[in-house]
């Protein structure tokens, strides 16, 4: 019975997944994404055809409604190639020709964990063995229906990931908030795809406390920094070098009357030294738009700036015993 219901959840899941998909409107954060991964394993593959095969494996995502930015690296699809066979054709000129075993893999590129596989053969020919190669790997075609197949497992089993790990997904970012890691806390429950809704509401009811926290403690940062430069130059120079910090300063955060406080008395200021109105305006408050929609929005670019960020950057995937 506990199966049954699994797999009912897991189908509604896909079938939104799929029909956001087919509207083309899902983000890249909304959607399940898979990072493209040639692996530097694959025995006597020439560079330039495995520049061929990564495109391929872009092809393959982004046509099969898995693509995206590199926000996300945490699922992958990658590949390993062995050939089958190694002949010259009886032309004139004689010609190479590969026969070549394609498998595919999508998987979690942290963990190790393998979701989906598929083989396919391909054939190419050519003056030399790496036009012959690129001439084989040219022939993948990200509409065979067993690649097709294969991806769809992929996302089932990728959403399969979500549903069965989100307490624990939830747990890591308290801890990171915790050891005040704020910005990975958020890149980690804002990596949760829309397409599963029960998760991901848990994941966005989490950031937001988090983000709070985060815009709290930049407020302070900064405007200690605005108010340190201030006191420190009285004049138009000062104003300027305070404003640049007060203008970061989201207007949800706990100290922002104490930042529009003292805006307005550098404003003030100006006005009196120079005879101009300071150029500086704070980032104001919105009544008429929904907040909690406003701070999901402004936690994903936290989280994109983070995942896009040098320190999360995945230099070396655990695809030991994939093949």
């Amino acid at each position: 019975m506990k199966k049954i219901i699994l797999w009912n959840i897991l189908i509604m899941c896909y079938s939104f997944s799929f029909a956001q998909n087919e509207k083309g409107s899902a983000n890249d954060i909304a959607r399940i994404t898979l990072a493209a991964f040639v692996p530097q394993q694959i025995d006597k593959m020439p560079d330039a055809a495995r520049s061929i095969l990564a495109n391929k494996l872009s092809q393959i995502v982004t046509q099969n409604g898995m693509g995206g930015s590199a926000y996300n690296q945490r699922f992958i699809i990658t590949t390993n190639v062995n050939v089958i066979s190694k002949d010259l054709t009886p032309t004139a000129p004689a010609m190479t020709a590969f026969v070549l075993e394609v498998t595919l893999f999508i998987g979690d590129g942290i963990e190790g964990t393998k979701f989906s596989s598929t083989s396919i053969i391909v054939k190419g020919a050519g003056e030399n063995e790496t036009k012959a190669y690129i001439s084989a790997i040219k022939k993948i075609s990200p509409s065979n229906i067993s690649i097709q197949s294969f991806v769809e497992n992929g996302k089932l089993k990728i959403i399969e990931y979500y549903n069965s790990k989100c307490d624990f997904i939830i747990k890591e970012g308290q801890t990171l908030t915790s050891q005040n890691k704020f910005d990975e806390a958020i890149a980690t429950l804002t990596n949760v795809p829309e397409v599963c809704k029960g998760c991901y509401d848990k994941a966005m009811d989490a950031v937001g406390p988090i983000y709070q926290k985060q815009i709290d403690r930049d407020c302070k940062i900064k405007l200690q920094e605005a108010n340190t430069n201030w006191n420190a130059s009285q004049d138009t120079y000062g104003a300027d070098i305070a404003g640049q910090f007060l203008v970061q300063i989201d207007p949800n955060a706990a100290c922002y009357k104490e930042a529009l406080a003292l805006s307005n008395k550098i404003a003030q200021r100006v006005k009196e030294i120079d005879q101009r109105d300071w150029k500086f305006q704070l980032k104001e408050q919105q009544d008429d738009i929904d907040l909690k929609n406003a701070i999901i929005k402004a936690a994903r670019d936290i989280g994109v700036a983070y995942g896009n960020g040098p320190k999360a950057t995945i230099v070396k995937y655990n695809i030991i015993g994939w093949w």
